[in-house]
């Protein structure tokens, strides 16, 4: 599968502007290989198709590691600098950020055990030192992180109340949505402030992506 799929995920690179090193790029396809061979058995993801899977998982998560690389640039993080991903699932997109964000240590939470496996399972196969599975509910999770982020795995309202306590004193709150998800921007508690929405351009996909960045309203005085 690799083989196929180098060729579709370097253009896709080349027009996100992305540039990563060949051992990162060898990575990604070969956590695409392994989210394949887990997910005969596991059910990590409905996508199936390996071609599907590269556009719809691969490709959709890098969009936001070039906005998140940038943030990080600006905010002046403290490195290593922390990131959680909440309800991870197969890893997206927080393999795919430990595996281009070297510098940032990436904890992906998922209340699945077996998806907490996957994820160790993964940071072990592809030697990512700076990427850990937690098995546990993000309410009961513990410890302080500059970015909490997520894709697909809640309304914006229950995301931000579930993970508030999780946030550095500076933290940030990345969530990749589709469409601008603008009733639920109206809907988010008075203490959580939406500061940009940044739309996304999927290469080899035509569908609306955005990220959705929030932080607490304290932390913008």
């Amino acid at each position: 599968m690799s083989a196929a799929l180098r060729e579709p995920l370097l253009a896709g690179l080349d027009d996100l502007g992305l540039v990563l090193h060949e051992a990162q790029q060898e990575s990604l396809l070969a956590f695409l290989s392994l989210l394949q061979q887990w997910n005969r058995v596991y059910n990590l993801t409905s996508v199936r198709d390996p071609g599907e899977m590269l556009t719809h998982h691969l490709l959709d998560s890098l969009t936001a590691v070039v906005a998140l690389r940038r943030w990080l640039q600006e905010a002046g993080a403290d490195a290593p600098a922390r990131l959680l991903d909440v309800g991870s699932g197969g890893g997206l997109p927080g393999v795919v950020f430990a595996i281009c964000l070297p510098e940032l240590a990436v904890s992906c939470v998922d209340a699945v055990a077996k998806k907490a496996a996957f994820i160790q399972q993964a940071a072990g196969a592809l030697q990512l030192r700076n990427l850990r599975g937690v098995h546990a509910r993000v309410e009961k999770l513990a410890g302080e992180f500059d970015v909490v982020s997520s894709r697909a795995f809640a309304s914006l309202a229950d995301f931000t109340s579930c993970s508030l306590h999780l946030l550095a004193p500076r933290g940030v709150w990345l969530a990749m949505k589709g469409k601008v998800p603008t009733e639920e921007m109206a809907t988010l508690p008075p203490d959580v402030a939406v500061f940009h929405v940044e739309p996304l351009r999927v290469p080899q996909l035509d569908a609306e992506r955005c990220i959705v960045w929030m932080r607490p309203r304290m932390a913008l005085h």
